[in-house]
């Protein structure tokens, strides 16, 4: 089955988000606006234990922290993705890093960039018009992340939560 690792910022920001995203982003309808952990990845149902009991560690060793969210940026040339970018804190970073491990740790593609997504799939032009009209936006944001959830891939397309781990206050 096919897994993955978020959490969600507040409802704010995804009212924010999902104002751009249902216009600009075909996944728009298949998951909130989330700030990924851990990218999408494969587990075989035996290894589902493993994991959990992994996630529910990382939760108790991390306390909980708030992230800004200051601008919005693109991804162009590598990929034609805009979001809303979040300030690279050490909490995030770290968060990442200790969930990619032990039984679900895998080669990940890019360099964690924590961010949110606003629009993606956009051909070279839309990305201009878009991102040009977007950049002028005043984006000054704060999100608390208490928890996050593992999430798995239904057959639709769609990402449902399977369990939530929440950090240390």
């Amino acid at each position: 089955m096919r897994y993955g690792v978020a959490t969600f910022p507040e409802k704010k920001i995804q009212d924010f988000a999902n104002s751009y995203r249902k216009r600009y982003d075909p996944h728009y309808a298949l998951i909130p606006p989330h700030i990924t952990l851990k990218e999408p990845f494969e587990l075989n149902e035996d290894m589902l234990p493993q994991a959990l009991q992994h996630l529910e560690q990382v939760a108790k060793e991390t306390s909980a922290f708030t992230v800004r969210l200051p601008k919005i940026s693109t991804f162009h040339p590598t990929n034609n993705v805009i979001y809303i970018a979040v300030d690279e804190t050490e909490a995030v970073k770290n968060l990442h890093e200790k969930i990619n491990r032990k039984s679900i740790y895998h080669e990940e593609e890019y360099s964690y960039i924590p961010h949110i997504t606003l629009a993606q799939k956009l051909s070279d032009s839309e990305l201009h018009d878009v991102y040009g009209s977007l950049k002028m936006l005043k984006v000054e944001f704060e999100t608390r992340i208490d928890r996050f959830h593992l999430l798995y891939q239904l057959e639709n397309g769609s990402w449902t939560i399977y369990q939530s781990f929440l950090l240390q206050e």
